[in-house]
């Protein structure tokens, strides 16, 4: 079953066209991976998904329901979150307020929001960090109440725009590791990510977008293969290292 569908999905802006005509599925408990080049499109694909940006042509359906018009705050609380490529937490908040303001989008008072971010905290592995400064974070620990935000409204599916951006391997690993237990829990996730080690260990559907256009959809070995994604990413990183 699936719980994301995208259906030709078009945005222009101005005279340049971001994305064109995309469609794609995510299934329901699956880790589903969206990768391309720089440009291909991909977080303008999820501006679109989770409400940020409105597409020129196109549908996106969460749950059976359409939600190509909804505003950010309606899909947040269908139960799409997303993460930021750019992390920006509320610097001058400690950690524990940072998550609280993301629990406000479902929780009723103050008090159930703040227990609920303590939980999340618990479980993402910041805990120990809950009363210090946000702007004291280390860039790992930025990337985990980035999460620990987006988890805290309680979604159903997660969107990661590159959370491994910038780590260490042994840093991304933890994220590795954070997001498998989340899946496991019932979380889908959809994820923007170009460290391809990650891509192909835990997604099991990989998107691939060039120019705006998909070119290619399946498996790890299947897009590790295709001459396509060789030619115009795989390729490419490759000869960057």
């Amino acid at each position: 079953m699936s719980l994301l569908v995208v259906r030709g999905l078009t945005r222009h802006f101005a005279g340049l066209t971001a994305l064109r005509d995309v469609s794609f599925e995510v299934a329901q408990g699956s880790i589903t991976a969206l990768i391309g080049p720089n440009g291909a499109g991909k977080t303008t694909c999820f501006n679109v998904i989770a409400g940020a940006l409105l597409p020129s042509a196109g549908t996106v359906t969460f749950d059976g329901a359409d939600v190509t018009r909804l505003p950010p705050e309606r899909t947040c609380r269908l139960g799409i979150a997303r993460t930021f490529q750019i992390v920006r937490p509320l610097a001058g908040l400690s950690v524990l307020d940072n998550v609280t303001v993301a629990a406000l989008v479902r929780e009723p008072t103050v008090a159930a929001a703040r227990a609920q971010a303590l939980s999340v905290l618990t479980r993402v592995g910041l805990e120990p960090k809950a009363d210090a400064l946000a702007s004291g974070l280390t860039l790992p620990e930025r990337k985990l109440l980035e999460l620990a935000k987006a988890l805290a409204t309680g979604p159903r599916l997660l969107m990661l725009d590159e959370v491994m951006a910038g780590l260490r391997p042994a840093e991304s690993m933890q994220i590795v590791a954070a997001v498998r237990e989340l899946n496991a829990g019932g979380i889908t996730v959809l994820l923007i990510e170009h460290v391809m080690r990650v891509v192909m260990a835990i997604a099991k559907t990989i998107v691939v977008l060039h120019h705006g256009e998909k070119i290619a959809e399946g498996g790890p070995d299947a897009i590790a293969a295709d001459p396509r994604v060789i030619e115009c990413y795989l390729g490419n990183l490759g000869r960057k290292k």
